[in-house]
């Protein structure tokens, strides 16, 4: 069964191919990253502009690059939600008319089940059951997982997600977008002693998140050090702070995952989303699971951030047990993943 995967929930266009007896054949992806940079975050209408220009051609790219051509696809899966509805509408047109073109079934995938089963994609993958860290632009969330379609949600953020969070604070220390690599890069150059960020829902019992308050008191730290500075002070006083957030980011991440973990009596931890990517998270969260005696996965790198390759394995999932929507098609900007049900056999 080659499956076709199509990702356009928000800034980056995913294409892949996952084959059920050979595991990824192809992917691309194209980032938005540029185009949106110099508005500090995404405009929706551009993104939805740039996927209907990029999917073709990727979608060409990658099948030339599995050595296939549309004759060998026997499904097409697609992200209908959550996102931003003119992107996801973009895919989802381009997929319901190419499996109606193609004769084959289609089947709407939940953008965070991707993310979630990305790390099922390595070459050593969790077993079920696991906890699940969501931890993105848009979403931050701790997931027991016994078995695909079978969720149970443990904690959520409150507020902004860890991903929002970074963005909102590169760009108020103009450090660009996107706000995570930004902030993560000067946060290498900055002093971890000079400030100490407090981390958030942490002195109480819980595992929801807020890093809305975070955010505002990076934003008071920088106002209330910054005046008089020279330009010089000023860089340093930013990489400082980048690294006083990021530490207090990752340690209150790290912190909710250590009570989950706990509270669920499974060992197995499981980071996806584009946070993920973040190497001290990692690195923590690689030491917390080793002192918990258990193991944390990951998806690779360019697995973190939206792509098509997840898309495609969590089609696959349920294109093999018969799973598929009628030629109409619908775009689900707010869907939570708790709606989800396992793939059901002949439906």
């Amino acid at each position: 069964m080659n499956i076709l995967g199509i990702e356009t929930s928000c800034d980056e266009t995913g294409v892949a191919v996952y084959s059920g007896t050979e595991g990824l054949l192809a992917h691309q992806l194209h980032s938005q990253a540029q185009l949106h940079a110099e508005y500090g975050g995404v405009v929706p209408e551009l993104a939805s502009r740039d996927h209907v220009r990029k999917l073709l051609p990727l979608i060409r790219l990658t099948l030339a690059q599995a050595g296939l051509q549309g004759v060998d696809i026997r499904g097409v899966a697609y992200t209908a939600g959550p996102g931003l509805a003119g992107a996801l509408l973009s895919g989802a047109a381009v997929a319901r008319s190419l499996a109606w073109t193609w004769k084959v079934p289609a089947v709407e995938v939940h953008h965070m089940e991707g993310h979630l089963l990305a790390p099922m994609l390595e070459e050593h993958p969790p077993a079920f059951p696991f906890v699940a860290l969501l931890v993105s632009g848009g979403h931050s969330m701790l997931v027991k997982v016994e078995g695909i379609g079978r969720y149970s949600l443990m904690g959520e953020s409150l507020d902004d997600a860890a991903g929002e969070a970074f963005d909102k604070t590169a760009k108020m220390l103009g450090l660009g977008y996107p706000g995570g690599p930004a902030i993560a890069a000067r946060a290498e150059q900055g002093d971890p002693a000079r400030f100490q960020f407090p981390r958030p829902m942490t002195d109480r019992p819980g595992l929801d998140f807020s890093f809305s308050g975070l955010k505002t008191y990076a934003l008071t730290t920088m106002q209330k050090e910054s005046a008089g500075l020279s330009e010089e002070a000023l860089e340093r006083l930013k990489s400082d702070i980048a690294r006083a957030f990021e530490d207090a980011v990752v340690d209150t991440l790290v912190i909710k995952c250590r009570r989950a973990v706990r509270e669920s009596g499974v060992n197995t931890l499981v980071l996806a989303g584009g946070v993920a990517a973040n190497q001290r998270l990692r690195k923590k969260m690689n030491q917390m699971m080793e002192a918990e005696e258990g193991q944390a996965f990951y998806p690779r790198l360019d697995f973190c951030t939206d792509n098509g390759a997840m898309i495609a394995y969590a089609g696959w999932q349920r294109l093999r047990a018969g799973e598929a929507q009628e030629l109409a098609f619908q775009a689900r900007p707010r869907w939570s993943l708790m709606d989800l049900q396992p793939p059901r056999l002949n439906c």
